[in-house]
């Protein structure tokens, strides 16, 4: 049976476009991504393991042997080739905001903010087991919300702003494909966000 007759009627209005998950470590854009692809009959790609492989070593190894700066370029050459593919559903690093040169990629698609709140996000990482490089020092706390901080702004650029809290990957992925048709009615999509509520 072909996947793409049960594919989601926002498949076809989509037109190819990628669908780019942002959001802070720990907001659920690994998880969300997979569940979202599949109701879209989109491909999935985690930028993060992409890298991994491609680099043979995991991302706190990079940081370590290297640098935060060495991996930014990695992550970038590596959203630029993702960028020439279509029709896929891509969970991003937390920090792909950071770099101008990145967004030229993605606002060729569709950029979904996934924002479960700051609360929601430091419980998350409490019981998170991955190791989070640029936590990795006597404060963690203070890091992450200088992190946030610094990427907030960031991260109100996105086309699409869903506010989670406890709610799992397959029903954020519900929430997101609510709010896409009102962002998706031109091919260039919309210049002012639309959020989604809790």
């Amino acid at each position: 049976m072909n996947n793409s007759d049960h594919a989601h009627p926002l498949k076809q209005r989509l037109g190819g476009r990628n669908l780019y998950l942002i959001g802070m470590m720990g907001c659920g854009k690994s998880l969300t991504g997979p569940s979202l692809a599949k109701k879209l009959s989109y491909g999935f790609v985690d930028t993060d393991a992409v890298i991994e492989q491609a680099c043979q070593r995991s991302i706190m190894q990079i940081f370590e042997e290297e640098s935060e700066n060495s991996f930014r370029d990695i992550e970038t050459k590596v959203l630029k080739e993702i960028g020439r593919r279509h029709s896929l559903v891509v969970a991003t690093g937390g920090g792909v905001v950071t770099r101008s040169e990145n967004w030229g990629v993605l606002h060729q698609g569709i950029v979904i903010w996934i924002d479960p709140g700051r609360n929601q996000l430091i419980e998350r990482l409490h019981s998170d087991q991955n190791k989070r490089p640029l936590l990795m020092n006597s404060d963690p706390l203070a890091s992450f919300d200088a992190l946030l901080i610094a990427r907030e702004p960031l991260y109100m650029e996105a086309d699409l702003r869903v506010l989670v809290n406890e709610e799992t990957p397959e029903e954020v992925a519900m929430k997101i494909l609510v709010g896409l048709p009102a962002i998706i009615h031109d091919p260039k999509g919309s210049t002012s966000q639309q959020t989604i509520e809790r």
